[in-house]
């Protein structure tokens, strides 16, 4: 087989529970350390990242913290948020933080992760990343081509005072979005 993705045994993609939130912080750890190479974040007098929204992927209903297992083994996260568009029918979802670890990159993990997730939460998706951050540019470009079987145009957008991300929208159905 030389399709990295048809070598994995066992992708798992299981809604975090509010006693694996420790679990999930520790990620966010390492996700912030490597996300430094890309932009500026300061580190407190802790030691630690931090992330301050954490808590409200256990109260709103329409976040969803996951964790990726790869043959058992803890191998990332997904935070997912519904975000209303113009009306509450409309709902959009969002990848807002995607981290897998070094150990099963490049293996094609992350695409299945990606494909599942987008299985599982049908509807209208949009893909943000850090114009800096051009792995997971190239990463978020095959991961959506490859599912969708189409070229969804990157846009660039100013967010947060600042022009430095692009942003994806596509609709997710069964095999065309």
């Amino acid at each position: 087989m030389s399709d990295p993705e048809k070598q994995l045994s066992n992708i798992e993609i299981i809604p975090a529970s509010l006693e694996q939130k420790a679990i999930l912080a520790n990620l966010l750890e390492l996700y912030s350390h490597d996300f430094c190479e890309f932009v500026e974040l300061e580190i407190g007098t802790d030691g630690r990242f931090g992330y301050s929204d954490l808590d409200i992927y256990w109260t709103e209903p329409a976040r969803h913290p996951l964790l990726v297992y790869v043959d058992s083994r803890l191998a990332g996260f997904v935070l997912i948020d519904g975000l209303p568009r113009g009306s509450p029918d409309v709902k959009v979802w969002d990848v807002a933080e995607f981290f897998i670890l070094r150990g099963y990159r490049r293996a094609g993990v992350g695409t299945q992760v990606a494909h599942q997730v987008w299985r599982r939460f049908r509807g209208r998706w949009e893909v943000r990343v850090v114009v800096s951050n051009q792995p997971a540019y190239r990463f978020w470009h095959h991961a959506i081509k490859s599912f969708t079987g189409q070229e969804i145009a990157a846009t660039r957008v100013r967010q947060g005072g600042n022009d430095r991300h692009y942003r994806r929208r596509y609709r997710a159905h069964t095999a065309r979005w």
